[in-house]
């Protein structure tokens, strides 16, 4: 099997309502068996070249095309098989309930013998690092065990064309390291041509042959070797926001408002909601932690240790297995001593979340709205206008939020969580999706928060998060949290 080849000739994209073109006359030339990694600042429209390309970005009612877009000559919805995409968003690509059905799904829809399709589903399972039952509820599994269920049902179908959107974003460190080695040995063995979207370099530089950089609105600003591009336009990736090898921020400075805590919990046990069960499914006990006002918490640990489950418990969402969490008087005042007690007003008052999927969150059609929904008043409608401009989606107010980029979507979601100025922000890998730019703005903008008293807890892969904000790291693992 060989790979396929690419061709974009001025190619743009409008989505429907949209004032402006979310890409404008792409063009580049990828070859079979070619590796390409694709970068570019959040918004510029990599990921929407990637739906196009996957035939999955929809048709006249969601948006208009112009120029061409062709896989081996002929356009995308033509070579349905040939590619095989992995979306930013895990959640929208798990389809069955069990695990080795949803990895043999795209199998089965291109016809491959059944005699065949149980050794697929093994294999990619196994190269992808995913190491649970065949019968495993896929609505048990962590996020970043989502991403590596998505991986593989993709890698299974043994596509001509891989595209990954972001594929390592919500993984740890074994976890990065697992898809990367998967994604190369899938194309040895294969020939596959790939394209891979990444806002940080040094996990895919190694093992490209090129690296193809869009500007604004996807014009293509770089286009060569990988040595060769960030020798030589190191000045305009910097520029474009790309996270460059060796080169990581500063930590901001630490906040001089005394501390005092506001949420306790000691000898916790937590578990994950399972589809089709009574009882949730223990991910983590013997848990202790405090979290303190005017402190970033910072809440590490491998993929399916229970950081996306110790977020939802702490922010009142989801109730423990065993234990309890106990609000400070200050911060419950005249409400019940634990959070999963208080009334959704109350806990509106005063904890704010940000899922990992910001699209849980989204309740209106247009962003401006999506900002306002929360706002009380002149001053909050005022602030909730100030972060639209500050995050950088004043442009993009009239526009639906299920359109915006991933990295646009995770901002939104941190605004959205701003408005009311909570006195507990609980964020679930929020700088998801960001380029080195949007990064420094969001990271700047919740030191400021912390500054202000805010009590945040950040559960996050990212390592430049950590070294820039955390005051605290809790690190989850099989047994217990450990504070440090």
């Amino acid at each position: 099997m060989s790979g396929a080849s690419v061709r974009a000739r001025g190619w743009s994209w409008q989505h429907a309502g949209r004032s402006q073109a979310a890409v404008i006359g792409v063009d580049l030339a990828i070859e079979p068996r070619e590796r390409v990694l694709l970068l570019g600042p959040s918004g510029a429209g990599k990921s929407t070249l990637l739906h196009a390309l996957a035939g999955v970005l929809g048709g006249e009612e969601d948006g208009a095309a112009s120029g061409d877009l062709e896989i081996d000559g002929a356009a995308p919805l033509a070579r349905r098989g040939v590619a095989g995409l992995v979306l930013q968003d895990p959640d929208t690509q798990a389809v069955l309930a069990r695990v080795g059905d949803d990895v043999a799904f795209a199998c089965e829809n291109l016809g491959v013998p059944r005699s065949e399709i149980s050794a697929r589903v093994r294999e990619a399972l196994d190269d992808v690092g995913l190491a649970v039952p065949l019968d495993r509820s896929t609505s048990a599994l962590s996020g970043g065990q989502k991403q590596r269920l998505a991986l593989a049902g993709v890698l299974a179908m043994r596509p001509r064309l891989l595209l990954l959107d972001e594929p390592t974003a919500n993984l740890d460190p074994q976890g990065v390291s697992e898809v990367r080695e998967a994604v190369e040995r899938t194309c040895q063995r294969t020939g596959a041509t790939l394209i891979v979207v990444e806002h940080r370099v040094g996990v895919w530089i190694d093992m490209v042959d090129r690296v193809i950089v869009l500007g604004r609105n996807g014009a293509v600003v770089a286009n060569g070797a990988g040595s060769l591009v960030l020798e030589e336009a190191r000045e305009v990736l910097r520029a474009s926001g790309v996270w460059l090898p060796g080169e990581f921020p500063e930590r901001r400075a630490a906040s001089a408002q005394p501390a005092s805590a506001v949420l306790s919990a000691r000898d916790l046990s937590i578990g994950r909601p399972v589809l089709g069960r009574r009882q949730s499914a223990v991910v983590a006990s013997g848990l202790g932690l405090t979290v303190d006002s005017a402190r970033v918490t910072a809440v590490l640990g491998p993929n399916g240790a229970g950081k996306s489950t110790l977020a939802l418990t702490l922010a009142g969402l989801l109730p423990p297995s065993a234990g309890q969490i106990f609000a400070s008087d200050l911060l419950r005042s005249g409400a019940a001593p634990e959070p999963i007690r208080w009334t959704s007003a109350q806990l509106a008052e005063r904890i704010a979340m940000v899922f990992q999927e910001p699209e849980h969150q989204f309740l209106r059609a247009r962003v401006r709205a999506e900002l306002a929904l929360g706002a009380r008043d002149t001053a909050e409608r005022r602030r909730a206008d100030e972060l639209l401009e500050r995050l950088g989606l004043a442009h993009l107010a009239e526009a639906h939020p299920f359109t915006l980029s991933g990295g646009e979507k995770r901002r939104l979601a941190v605004a959205s969580a701003l408005t009311r100025a909570p006195s507990v922000l609980v964020l679930d890998e929020p700088t998801f999706g960001q380029d080195r730019l949007t990064w420094g703005v969001l990271v700047d903008l919740l030191a400021e928060q912390r500054d202000e008293g805010t009590a945040i807890v950040a559960v996050t892969h990212d390592e430049a998060l950590v070294a820039a904000l955390a005051d605290t790291v809790v690190t989850l693992g099989a047994r217990e949290a450990v504070a440090g």
